[in-house]
């Protein structure tokens, strides 16, 4: 008999984000699609964080970021220990050796600059089974999302987008602060102000360069001069000097104008301020971008950064994971439990694995210079007589 006093469980979805008070529509919703709620991209277009990427520092960062978990080797863990999870482990790994699985996962990784990723997987009939073909990764600028999260592909001919069939397409997104945003939010939405600051200060810097670096060149012409003397007096000018030249009216004359300013600029200080919030809001740290910085100091911060290249490699393979691992189990191993595809970020080693190193390394006959020590180990330690 149900316990009367027991609450109803509700199984229903109330708070969906297309629906509000009475199912009326609220959000970033028009029509039938949901439109990223980024303010950045909406105040300034689309394509607004492409030039971001063009940034030096950015790109460097990015790259390093990037190249930490491309680096580390991947694996593939069967689900479970039957002979069918055993089987689909393995048709999965034989079907990333065929593919550029390392390119496709650094193209899928640009999904946490600009927030998602799309890739289109090529699937192709192996005589009774799904095989792996390719996958593709795509404009993401092409697509865009229903009021249900369903992908939906742009074109000209349908600017609303036309819905793309189901297991067909691996989305990764990242960095949304709740669910009901399917395109994430990329590291460009921070890294935006820090590069156009940076670049406000370049125009700066160079014009202060340009006006106090070299002098200006003055010409003097007599009054009454013809248009004819002036043109000529102008190219005078414009032959010894690469600002434009000014030209006033009184004796006929060339002069050189030495800008005069007292204190500096610190335009440098501006610039390297924007690099290390750069360097900061991707790698979390600074000082594997920074020159002078120490061995140990970089060491740790390089350690911070392997926690991070952690978290890119387990969110992107858990995307994989979800998608094209399971859709390629069920198809082709039904009632096997789906395999995982892993990234084993290897740390730097620690204080005992250098010391066991040094050992080694000792026994060849070598020992380790004050500076390694210092580095390594630390302060505190002096060579025994």
């Amino acid at each position: 008999m149900a316990d009367e006093n027991r609450t109803e469980v509700d199984i229903r979805e109330r708070a969906a984000a297309h629906t509000g008070k009475d199912g009326v529509d609220v959000g970033w919703f028009m029509d039938e699609i949901l439109y990223p709620p980024d303010s950045t991209r909406r105040m300034r277009g689309a394509d607004v964080y492409d030039p971001v990427m063009r940034d030096d520092q950015v790109r460097a960062a990015m790259s390093q970021r990037f190249a930490r978990v491309v680096a580390m080797e991947w694996e593939v863990d069967p689900g479970g220990e039957t002979e069918q999870d055993l089987a689909a482990a393995e048709d999965l790994r034989r079907s990333l050796d065929d593919i550029d699985f390392d390119k496709i996962t650094k193209l899928m990784l640009y999904g946490i600059f600009y927030g998602y990723s799309v890739a289109e997987v090529m699937w192709r009939d192996d005589g009774g089974r799904v095989g792996l073909a390719d996958i593709k990764v795509r404009d993401r600028g092409r697509f865009m999302f229903g009021r249900d999260g369903s992908l939906r592909l742009r074109s000209m001919r349908n600017l609303k987008g036309e819905p793309m069939p189901e297991r067909k397409f691996w989305v990764f997104s990242t960095g949304a602060d709740h669910g009901d945003n399917p395109y994430g939010l990329g590291l460009a939405h921070w890294l935006y102000w820090p590069v156009f600051f940076k670049r406000g200060g370049m125009k700066s810097w160079l014009r202060f360069l340009d006006k106090y670096g070299s002098p200006t060149a003055k010409g003097v012409f007599p009054r009454g001069a013809s248009d004819e003397e002036k043109r000529k007096l102008l190219e005078a000018l414009r032959a010894i000097s690469t600002d434009a030249g000014i030209i006033v009216p009184e004796g006929m004359q060339v002069e050189l104008i030495e800008a005069a300013r007292g204190g500096q600029a610190e335009y440098s200080a501006l610039y390297d301020r924007m690099n290390d919030a750069i360097a900061k809001v991707i790698l979390t740290q600074t000082m594997t971008l920074q020159s002078g910085s120490s061995y140990s100091q970089s060491r740790v911060h390089w350690d911070v950064g392997a926690e991070v290249a952690r978290d890119d490699a387990d969110t992107l393979t858990q995307s994989f994971n979800n998608t094209v691992a399971r859709w390629l189990c069920e198809w082709n191993f039904p009632g096997a439990r789906p395999p995982k595809v892993w990234r084993r970020v290897k740390d730097n080693p620690s204080r005992d694995e250098s010391a066991d190193l040094d050992m080694k390394i000792a026994g060849l006959g070598y020992r380790p210079s004050k500076q390694r020590v210092r580095d390594v180990y630390g302060e505190g330690y002096e060579r025994k007589e």
